[in-house]
């Protein structure tokens, strides 16, 4: 079994970039997504939208079933799923909850059943949250997202100080891919300047092919698994 990688948010965009990533590297690959993708092949897809997240805890101890935890040398989970969400001014928004579902409250979920399933195990374990310069930097008419993103940064430093305190901690550290041509970027472009007052800078972006290729930046996620990066890191992917 040997190396195995769970990713959220498999079937397209970032994720299906990762995805090819890890599968070039002889990875296992369980991939839990809203919609299967059924040009992955040699993946283990798992339909299941992680806003629901009652249901998240024992989706984990069923995939869990899968893996023999004595012939893993390696485990790596990716927190990749995510949505910006409505955009548009805090007193119009009708729908925070859901984006919070997904954005933030998951991944506790997911990080938390991961490191309980896993404590045991004699495995290297890394933990890779995928964040956003938004968890940082404010943007007009993304206060849930940005909301979201920064409280994914805060998890990812504070999980590492417990887990640098455990025996056979795992590593986790959040990632900040740049603008990535994906499909949430499209939706991106479509609001409206009213509610999305920076949307000129992601139009210009794609009008001058300035895109981050998702692609490239799966294997500079597989890469930064792969280096000696502090415990608890946030790392930005290189333009």
């Amino acid at each position: 079994m040997g190396k195995i990688l769970i990713v959220t948010g498999g079937s397209k965009g970032i994720g299906k970039g990762i995805i090819e990533a890890y599968l070039a590297e002889d990875y296992q690959i369980f991939s839990i997504s809203r919609s299967e993708n059924h040009n992955l092949l040699n993946v283990n897809q798992f339909k299941y939208d992680l806003s629901k997240t009652d249901g998240i805890k024992n989706l984990l101890i069923e995939l869990f079933k899968n893996i023999k935890s004595n012939e893993v040398e390696k485990i790596t989970l990716i927190n990749n799923a995510g949505t910006v969400g409505q955009i548009a001014k805090i007193e119009d928004i009708n729908e925070i909850e859901n984006t919070l579902k997904l954005n933030t409250i998951a991944p506790l979920i997911i990080n938390s059943t991961f490191l309980a399933l896993t404590q045991n195990w004699k495995a290297k374990k890394h933990i890779i949250n995928i964040s956003s310069g938004a968890a940082y930097k404010p943007y007009s008419g993304w206060t849930v997202y940005c909301a979201s993103k920064a409280a994914i940064d805060m998890m990812t430093k504070t999980i590492a100080l417990e887990q640098d305190e455990v025996e056979n901690g795992a590593k986790i550290i959040a990632i900040y891919p740049g603008v990535v041509d994906t499909e949430m970027q499209a939706e991106i472009r479509k609001s409206d300047k009213a509610n999305f007052t920076s949307i000129d800078r992601f139009l210009d972006l794609k009008t001058n092919n300035a895109l981050a290729n998702a692609t490239t930046v799966g294997k500079q996620i597989f890469d930064l698994d792969q280096s000696n990066i502090a415990n608890g890191s946030l790392v930005r992917v290189k333009e």
